[in-house]
This record gives C-alpha cells, sequence and structure tokens, in this order.
C-alpha cells in the first residue's frame, strides 16, 4: 500500500496533519523515533498522578477553531498557571504584576510601581541589541537582576548580552493584581493526559513508535507520495550548512513520601547555585487526591546533535544558518516541513497546531 502522506514524528504537528488529513479521505502513516507518540507533550500515569515527562505543557489559546479541534479528542479542566520564583531566599509571583511589585517594593498602587519601573528603565533611542537590554528597557534595573539576570544565565547557559531580544519580549508584564500566567480565553490541561489525547488524535491511523526515518529513509520514503517531515531541519539535509543550535534539559523526577511538596505547580528558580530553573510538583495541574507526590526538576544541559531539542536559538548565527536549510526545503515538491524543530521556531502547543491547520490547507 503506498500511502498519501507519510508524515515524520508523533507531536502536535504530525497528529493534527494526521487528523486533517485522514478526515478528508486521505491515507496517513504516522511515524516516530521515540518509543511514544504525543512529542514532548507526552506524559503517562504514577501513584494517580499525570506526569508531564518532558516538563509542563499548559494548554492555553484565545483562537476558537482551535480550541474546538482539540476539544474533539479529549476534555479540559480549568487549570491556570499562577508560578512562584525563589530568588534572594524569597518567593515572588509570576508573571510580573502588582503582587510581584508588592513583594518586591511594598507599591499598593500601579502607579507607584510603573514609576520606579520607569524610573530604573534604560533608555534607548534605537532597537534593542540583546536579550539584556531589551530587559532593561522593559522592566528596569531591579527586576532585571533580582529576577531575570541570572536565571536567563541559567536556563540558556548564555549570558543575556549574547542572547536575542525577542526572547524576553514574550515576558508578560501587569499592573493588576493577576498571577494568571498566561491570561488567555481558553486554558487547562487534559483531564486524561495529553498521551490519551494523541491517542484519540491518531485513532484509526497507522502509526509506527521506536522506528528511526533516518535508519532507513529510502525505505519509509518509497511508501508514501509526500512527506511530511516534523524533525530537525538540519539533521533532514545532513548537517550540510552546519548543525542548528538548541536549549535542551534534563529532567530529574522524584517519588516523594508526602501529598504537598511546595504547595504549587510551578517554582522556578533564579539563582545561579541551585542548578535546576525550576520544579514542577505534577498532582496540582489536576488537583490528584493522593497520599505521595511526585516532583521533576528541570536543569538546563549543554547542547548537542544527540540531545532532546526543546528550545531553538535565534540569534544571527542561528537564523542565517536556517535561512539556508530553507530555501533548500523549498526547492522539494513532495516534501512538506513543519512544526518547532522543522520551522526553527518558538511554538506554544495551540501554534504548532495553527500551523499544521495552515499548512495542510495549503497543501491539500
Amino acid at each position: 500500500m503506498k500511502y498519501d502522506y507519510l508524515i515524520v514524528g508523533a507531536g502536535f504537528f504530525g497528529a493534527t496533519f494526521a487528523r486533517l488529513a485522514t478526515d478528508a479521505g486521505k491515507t496517513c502513516l504516522v511515524m516516530d523515533s521515540r518509543p511514544h507518540i504525543g512529542g514532548n507533550a507526552y506524559s503517562k500515569k504514577i501513584e494517580g498522578i499525570d506526569i508531564h515527562v518532558y516538563g509542563p505543557h499548559i494548554f492555553h489559546t484565545n483562537d476558537d477553531d482551535i480550541w474546538n479541534f482539540v476539544n474533539q479528542f479529549t476534555k479540559f479542566n480549568n487549570f491556570v498557571l499562577s508560578p512562584k520564583l525563589q530568588s534572594g531566599g524569597k518567593l515572588y509571583s509570576l508573571p510580573f504584576n502588582m503582587n510581584t511589585f508588592y513583594e518586591l517594593w511594598g507599591c499598593t498602587k500601579p502607579e507607584e510601581a510603573k514609576a520606579i519601573i520607569e524610573s530604573q528603565k534604560l533608555k534607548l533611542d534605537r532597537p534593542a541589541k540583546n536579550l539584556e537590554e531589551q530587559a532593561l528597557s522593559m522592566i528596569g534595573k531591579d527586576l532585571y537582576e533580582l529576577i531575570v539576570r541570572d536565571y536567563t544565565k541559567k536556563q540558556w547557559k548564555k549570558d543575556p548580552k549574547d542572547l536575542p531580544a525577542s526572547i524576553i519580549k514574550r515576558l508578560p508584564i501587569r499592573f493588576e493584581f493577576d498571577n494568571n500566567y498566561f491570561n488567555d480565553k481558553y486554558q487547562g490541561i487534559p483531564v486524561n493526559g495529553y498521551t490519551k489525547m494523541f491517542e484519540n488524535m491518531l485513532e484509526d491511523i497507522d502509526t509506527i513508535i521506536d522506528e528511526n526515518y533516518f535508519d532507513n529513509r529510502d525505505h519509509w520514503n518509497s511508501m508514501a507520495n509526500t512527506v511530511v517531515f516534523t524533525g530537525k531541519i538540519d539533521e533532514y539535509f545532513g548537517y550540510e550548512f552546519g548543525e542548528l543550535e538548541y536549549r535542551t534539559l534534563e529532567f530529574q523526577h522524584e517519588l516523594l513520601d508526602t501529598d504537598n511538596y511546595q504547595g504549587v505547580a510551578q517554582v522556578n528558580f533564579a539563582s545561579l547555585d541551585v542548578p535546576w530553573t525550576r520544579i514542577i510538583e505534577h498532582k496540582h495541574f489536576t488537583r490528584a487526591k493522593t497520599e505521595k507526590t511526585i516532583i521533576t526538576r528541570e536543569i538546563p544541559a549543554a547542547w548537542n546533535k544527540d540531545k532532546v531539542p526543546y528550545y531553538p536559538i535565534n540569534d544571527d548565527r542561528n537564523t542565517e544558518i536556517f535561512r539556508k536549510y530553507r530555501e533548500k526545503a523549498d526547492t522539494l515538491p513532495n516534501v512538506i516541513f513543519g512544526g518547532r524543530l522543522s520551522e526553527y521556531r518558538y511554538y506554544d502547543m495551540h501554534q504548532v497546531i495553527g500551523s499544521a491547520m495552515a499548512t495542510y490547507k495549503k497543501h491539500k
């Protein structure tokens, strides 16, 4: 049998594309090199708790079409992310909001906080050259030095002066007493876990796991008229123009004999003397009623191409390398590239789905 599409990667882009194509009467074969579906959103249940194996995934969107699409495959709870950050032995609220400003400066009025930030801002008459300049021009000296600077060094394993300004532009700043991190119209966690959601998305679609596309590339290509590739674009082209760089992570999962370790799903750690950037306590995502708890320490690691790629580093060097791969990709008539790794873009989950929807519509 020859399929209409071979889809390499069973994460959000691949699963969305496969579902849309299948529902339109096309035949699809989905494959993934990992021993599971779901990509980095993969979850598994341990001690009655859904564990986000590759870090926390909170679904959020303002897009009605995307929300209606995912609700075909799961029900969502009403979880809202309200993380804390530990710095200098104290806890601060995230995202930056009036609670944070009260904890830091004792401000009770928005105009007080605005005045302090404005007095500390770096004044620029040109675009910021790097993350440090961008942060200082947005939030001022105190917030940058206490909360952003060392956390960023640890998170990216780079000095903020060596990171692009675009990374920090996503940081929410609110002059309201509101700890809702995303503030989107729709937010939540799948009540039965992300893996079950992916199982429903891929229902009745031929799927192969634990099989590396590159180990037998010609064979897999021969099985379909068109390849939808969601992996690393530099790997697809044999690293011809050089390796693209990503931020990668290690995860330490620990089962604890207590029913509540930190009282919140996520605590970030700014200090450089703590190796992890955050601790996740998974039971708070679904308010699981269990006698034990499971935490995950998320630790930045040095990147090499054999590690799991999580976040693209879109500095000038990597952007230029990607441009060359993208130009070459555009010359291939029967290969579609999509998703975080093939597009070398930071995407939230809903944005990956939106990209898959747009890509399918363009190529159907």
